[in-house]
């Protein structure tokens, strides 16, 4: 049986997973961690912000869109606030996927709105597309 080889340097790309869902959060850290990203995670919006406040470097943010404290698409809208990340790649994950929520998350500048439930190698090529990795 064939090793999985990550396609990218292990830890090379510094991804943030904020997601209320524990099983959901666990899903996508071991799926982007598999794959070679380093991540980080937040357990809502209000965590998430306090990371991207801080000096770490993200080459991307993972956000649910019902979060409790902060919602996906307020953490958005305040992303585009923060000097020095008002262009990260953001996409939003969620399993309300209606279209006033896709196209106000389009409108704030998501990279992507991905309705759950997703399908791994579909979310990981979205993720290299976004980072020009494929």
């Amino acid at each position: 049986m064939a090793q999985f080889v990550p396609p990218r340097p292990a830890g090379s790309l510094r991804l943030l997973v904020a997601e209320d869902e524990p099983h959901i959060r666990r899903i996508l850290v071991t799926l982007l961690e598999a794959s070679g990203f380093q991540v980080d995670v937040a357990r809502n919006g209000r965590e998430a912000l306090d990371r991207l406040r801080g000096d770490a470097r993200y080459d991307m943010v993972l956000t649910d869109l019902l979060m409790p404290e902060t919602t996906g698409l307020e953490l958005l809208e305040l992303i585009r606030d923060l000097p020095g990340r008002r262009d990260l790649p953001v996409i939003v994950l969620t399993a309300k996927g209606q279209d006033a929520d896709r196209d106000r998350a389009y409108a704030l500048g998501a990279a992507d709105f991905i309705t759950k439930p997703f399908s791994p190698k579909k979310l990981l090529n979205r993720v290299d597309q976004i980072l020009g990795q494929s």
